[in-house]
């Protein structure tokens, strides 16, 4: 296991005190500090001690040569081996795209230590990964050939999630974040990316932990049907769509009541 960069911040309720612990795994391409630019979440409003840290290869965490270390199931080790050095037993696993994947291969493995699942925009799996595999491959590619302009400059042609449906900025802070990496680390972390997947849907089918399951509409990287299935997997789901901009002003509210009532 590798060293993690990390941070521990708990919110300020007035007299609440946290009860939970919960760690969040961030999406592919982002750190801490993009997420800190436009995060889904306010986590200064959820009643829980929050662990938040870069994953393999992201942000001020380490580059490990082999690609299938950066496999969601492998990061999901990593994550648990942070949980272990922090002495953390039990935790809220959450996380968004990579970081929702992460979560649930977490939970896989240490059912009985994680106690709940906040899964942000879960991205493409099983039948629908394939597809999405050969576009991960094909940007290692121009990147590596090209550079980070010509995957920059396609940004536009790319379908863009429905609550930013009038957001003049959200393009502007995805290219910030990518003229922000490496060119050769993001190289890695795309083919990182080309051999994840989420566990067999029996695997899954077995976690019997609440879960809060929050997607938004228009992203075919991040589809509903994802979304779906998972609720219908998982036995004690809830699904909450996001097609708004105030659709997805909601979601800090609904991830604090949703930790407030695991207490």
């Amino acid at each position: 296991m590798i060293e993690l960069p990390h941070e521990i911040v708990g919110a300020d309720l007035g007299a609440t005190t946290p009860t939970r612990t919960l760690i969040w795994g961030h999406g592919l391409t982002t750190s801490r500090r993009i997420e800190d630019v436009a995060p889904l979440i306010d986590w200064t409003s959820v009643a829980a001690k929050m662990v938040r840290y870069d994953a393999r290869g992201h942000g001020e965490a380490p580059s490990t040569p082999d690609v299938a270390e950066y496999g969601w199931d492998s990061l999901a080790r990593d994550q648990l081996s942070l949980a272990d050095s922090l002495g953390i037993e039990g935790y809220v696993a959450a996380g968004a795209s990579m970081g929702c994947g992460t979560a649930i291969h977490a939970a896989v493995l240490a059912p009985t230590r994680v106690q709940a699942l906040v899964l942000v925009i879960p991205p493409t799996a099983w039948e629908t990964r394939a597809g999405q595999t050969a576009q991960w491959n094909l940007a290692a590619d121009v990147l590596e050939a090209k550079g980070i302009e010509p995957m920059i400059a396609n940004l536009a042609a790319l379908p863009v999630p429905d609550p930013f449906a009038n957001d003049p900025g959200h393009l502007a802070r995805r290219a910030d974040a990518l003229r922000s990496w490496d060119t050769r680390r993001l190289a890695q972390v795309f083919r990182g990316a080309a051999v994840a997947d989420l566990p067999p849907r029996e695997a899954i089918s077995l976690l019997t932990m609440p879960t809060l399951i929050l997607a938004w509409t228009g992203d075919p990287t991040h589809p509903v049907s994802t979304a779906r299935e998972l609720a219908a997997l998982l036995p004690h789901a809830s699904l909450e769509l996001a097609s708004t901009s105030g659709d997805l002003e909601r979601w800090t509210k609904l991830v604090a009541d949703f930790v407030r009532d695991l207490s």
